[in-house]
């Protein structure tokens, strides 16, 4: 991104408030409100929360995210995958390298999981603003929820459809809440500006010094202000590090202005719940359903990045082995990172009206949220320390992690009271996608060990003498594998137990690269008389044409082999493990190979 075209710097800008901010932009609609539902209005109060407010995000999105993590991108990506990445390069395999991975693991199944409450509380939130409106003070908590769940069943029904034609207007309407959201503050703030002396942190431990261990559960709300930050790390590799940076200090700018009227309107008016609706009624009230209007799109924006951000994480796990395969399916012939998985789909979306029914309003779901989010915090801290400390010249900032991932530790240590009102949700929501991985990553493992693949020079001495009977059946056949140096137990079976024996036999096999994106086709000729070897080296994020790849390379198969395994275990982790691998879709049938011209091969395996 260069910054000298003023342009790009703009779109640039835009383009991040739409994609990235949603999360962190929404969170004035509840944040204050829920803290002031805990705590006496006074305005010493009021200082040290505003106090809290303004250093946790400094301490834990601009320090934590927007400096310390953003200066650790692996080829342009970010988020705790690429801090394994970088890990993986760096450490020696042993048990720190397995602690790292373990980590990246919990962080990621913590963000799966915090997919599902995000959704929940903004568009809740938002909803509740209907109750200020002339008329409808008296509006039954039924309907509020009927029209919760409306919008929800819209925005998960649009996505089959894709965002890539409305994703356009994202960062202006964003553009616009956010610069609501200053002006708003702004006019609040001229009525007492010495609020401002809120952003000296002797405020912050003014309170929590004064009120005790009630001051240090307050955290656990204060948290609120922050979620979302870590999407700054996390969409670095959609929109480059500058542009999300530039946005971040204009967008900072306002949730700060914002905060600071939510706080005298707090002040002045002690007897209103709803504060950021509150005020904007209190300063116009012609211009606030309108404004309500505006924060229904700011929500639904803010749910939609959560969930395109959630496809991708899903579909870097497909890739990289970490899940195993889903159906997919792409919306947009322009953008190749325009994706929709309906099972991750409709997962969130059951889990998203569950957790609307279940809490039925925000300040409940608040109460469920924060610890995810404060894990996944504390998590990409430890690992930042692991690599700042294997860097001399960088020691400095490994100084600044510890320091910033002891906060982001207490500030996970003060959600743990909200574990008995709702937030054990968190933990549950995020067991089911780390329960899964486990189990996928070593119950994968587990089988190739369990197959007993035959090395290439002991395969090619039977085969070449089959082949040098001229038995062979005229035509092309296709064998995936995962190289050709091992070869998989189905193409011994098919080939020398079944006496299959093609005249032109060619074994493929798909590597992930350490980059995004960009695909290489490898081709080995002659290994053996007939015999081939195609490997496709795909980055991690490159969705994948694998049947025009065979064409432009000549290729036109009679037959596509590959193996199916028939798991025999008596231990419940492998059972659950052959469950999975029967209900989800396999190699061919994810990579949309034509089905005329396939073969499966069935192995009997025991594990």
């Amino acid at each position: 991104m260069n910054n000298s075209n003023p342009d790009s710097f703009w779109s640039g800008v835009i383009r991040s408030m739409g994609i990235v901010f949603g999360d962190i932009g929404t969170s004035p609609i509840y944040t204050l409100t829920v803290v002031f539902a805990l705590t006496p209005r006074t305005e010493q109060s009021v200082l040290g929360i505003l106090s809290l407010v303004v250093w946790t995000m400094l301490i834990l999105v601009t320090v934590e995210y927007a400096w310390l993590a953003m200066s650790l991108s692996y080829k342009g990506q970010g988020g705790e995958i690429m801090l394994r990445e970088i890990l993986t390069r760096m450490l020696k395999p042993g048990r720190k390298l397995a602690f790292a991975g373990f980590l990246a693991f919990i962080g990621v199944s913590l963000l799966l999981g915090d997919g599902v409450i995000t959704p929940a509380i903004t568009i809740m939130s938002a909803v509740e603003g209907i109750l200020l409106v002339p008329g409808l003070e008296n509006l039954g908590l039924e309907i509020l929820i009927l029209i919760a769940v409306v919008i929800a069943i819209g925005l998960f029904a649009f996505q089959s459809r894709g965002t890539d034609k409305v994703a356009r207007i994202f960062g202006p309407v964003m553009l616009i809440w956010f610069i609501c959201l200053a002006a708003t503050g702004l006019a609040s703030v001229v009525t007492m500006p010495h609020i401002l002396k809120a952003v000296n942190p002797y405020y912050a431990f003014q309170f929590l010094t004064e009120n005790g261990l009630a001051g240090f559960f307050v955290l656990s709300e204060v948290i609120l202000c922050a979620t979302g930050g870590e999407a700054l790390y996390a969409d670095m590799g959609h929109l480059g590090k500058k542009p999300i940076l530039n946005a971040w200090y204009f967008v900072f700018a306002a949730l700060l202005l914002n905060y600071m009227g939510q706080g005298i309107f707090a002040i002045q008016h002690p007897d209103i719940k709803y504060l950021l609706f509150g005020m904007v009624q209190h300063q116009a009230p012609y211009l606030y359903i309108p404004f309500l209007l505006l924060t229904v799109m700011a929500t639904v924006i803010a749910s939609q990045a959560i969930i395109s951000g959630t496809f991708s994480v899903v579909y870097q796990g497909l890739t990289t082995r970490l899940l195993p395969l889903m159906k997919v399916e792409y919306t947009s012939s322009r953008i190749k990172s325009q994706i929709h998985i309906p099972v991750v789909n409709w997962f969130l979306f059951c889990a998203v009206i569950l957790m609307i029914l279940i809490f039925k309003k925000s300040e409940y779901l608040a109460a469920a949220y924060g610890m995810a989010v404060t894990g996944s915090m504390t998590i990409t801290g430890l690992m930042m320390i692991l690599v700042f400390s294997q860097i001399k010249k960088l020691k400095w900032k490994q100084f600044i992690a510890v320091i910033v991932t002891c906060i982001a530790f207490i500030f996970f240590v003060s959600t743990l009271s909200k574990i008995p009102h709702g937030a054990y949700w968190s933990l549950i929501l995020a067991a089911v996608p780390l329960t899964l991985i486990i189990i996928w990553t070593k119950g994968q493992k587990q089988l190739y060990r369990s197959l007993r693949s035959l090395d290439l020079e002991t395969f090619l001495i039977s085969y070449e003498q089959i082949y040098a009977k001229g038995r062979n059946i005229a035509g092309t056949a296709l064998y995936f594998c995962r190289g050709h140096e091992m070869i998989s137990p189905y193409i011994v079976h098919s080939i020398f137990r079944s006496n299959i024996i093609y005249e032109r036999n060619i074994l493929i096999s798909i590597n992930r690269t350490e980059e995004p994106f960009g695909v290489e086709v490898k081709t080995t000729k002659d290994i053996a008389p007939g015999l081939e070897s195609f490997e496709i080296l795909a980055g991690y994020r490159e969705i994948l044409e694998i049947e025009n790849l065979i064409r432009e390379h000549g290729i036109q198969e009679k037959v596509i082999f590959y193996g199916v395994e028939d798991i025999v275990t008596n231990k419940l982790l492998w059972r659950i493990f052959s469950l999975i691998k029967r209900i989800t879709p396999n190699f061919v049938q994810f990579s949309k190979l034509p089905a005329t011209r396939l073969q499966g091969i069935v192995m009997r395996v025991e594990m």
